[in-house]
């Protein structure tokens, strides 16, 4: 009974994100960009899920988080004139991803004027 019901908490259990004023610095591990040119929406498509996605990626050591948001933007769209705006903190708590840990971001508000070509 008690094995049947853990399981059944666990497939009850969702995301959760919480958003916040501000936190140090150092918490924060990715940073995820709402892109638009021309008035459209960017996506991605993303490799492993085979979903259409906004572009952002984990920080790397060292790296500014505005700089992770900069580099991510123009890895993932060749976007490279363009204006970025952070927009807020948030956490996600999903149970099958970083151990149930609580990770933090930062979600950053993008207008591309141009792209590189590709």
């Amino acid at each position: 009974m008690a094995r049947k019901q853990m399981k059944s908490n666990k497939e009850h259990y969702m995301t959760k994100v919480n958003f916040y004023d501000s936190i140090n610095d150092s918490m924060l591990k990715f940073a995820v960009i709402i892109a638009r040119h021309n008035g459209k929406w960017v996506f991605c498509k993303h490799k492993e899920r085979n979903t259409w996605e906004a572009p952002g990626g984990h920080r790397e050591d060292g790296e500014d988080i505005l700089k992770t948001a900069k580099r991510e933007l123009y890895e993932e769209t060749g976007a490279i004139t363009f204006d970025i705006t952070p927009i807020c903190i948030y956490s996600v708590t999903v149970p099958d991803n970083f151990d149930g840990m609580e990770t933090f971001g930062k979600l950053f508000f993008s207008d591309i004027h141009t792209f590189g070509k590709r």
